[in-house]
């Protein structure tokens, strides 16, 4: 606890390369697996997206209830605003895009991992789990609770206190598989559209 004289001046302050010290990259070679999974008897890796990997999680965002009508590019023109998202995220060490790579090393889910600092829970780093997508034909075979088994063992090695998503109140289903992974509904959230 600081002593009632000091301000904030005298403060030591985290410089950003500390913070991004506290929130490691996951792997220092891009497309290196950061973990092995077997759906039904198939191998499927996870590893961290590249701007390859771009159109695809698109198709993934786009094939979905919710995103066919805000999500999907057409042609490369279409591509640019998530290009430039895609950059933004990799530029930022407190956020880690992965996507799930299926037998015929093509992109079958994915979900966005954030590190958030905060000082409630006493200074707590937390993870948001974000945009978790599976390809219709790799659903119902466990590749969903793998990654977000992996993505809750992620924000653990990095010292998270907790991990925190959002479900659309729409998604029914999504929210009966968030539970069965221990998740709990323990507060409403709000949205206000810019």
């Amino acid at each position: 606890m600081l002593p009632q004289s000091t301000t904030m001046a005298e403060c030591p302050r985290v410089e950003a390369e500390e913070l991004a010290a506290v929130v490691t990259e996951c792997s220092s070679r891009p497309g290196a697996p950061l973990a092995e999974m077997t759906v039904v008897d198939e191998g499927v890796q996870l590893r961290r997206a590249g701007l390859e990997d771009v159109p695809a999680i698109v198709q993934l965002l786009a094939a979905d209830q919710l995103g066919a009508a805000r999500d999907g590019a057409t042609g490369e023109d279409g591509l640019g605003p998530y290009l430039r998202a895609f950059g933004d995220i990799e530029a930022d060490p407190a956020q880690l895009l992965v996507v799930a790579i299926g037998g015929a090393a093509e992109v079958v889910g994915t979900l966005q991992l954030s590190f958030i600092p905060g000082l409630a829970r006493r200074g707590a780093l937390r993870a948001q789990v974000e945009a978790v997508r599976v390809r219709h034909d790799y659903r119902n075979r466990g590749l969903g609770s793998q990654m977000l088994s992996w993505a809750i063992g992620e924000a653990r090695r990095r010292g998270c206190a907790l991990v925190q998503l959002t479900a659309d109140k729409a998604r029914v289903d999504a929210h009966r598989f968030y539970q069965s992974l221990g998740f709990v509904v323990s507060h409403e959230g709000m949205k206000l559209q810019l």
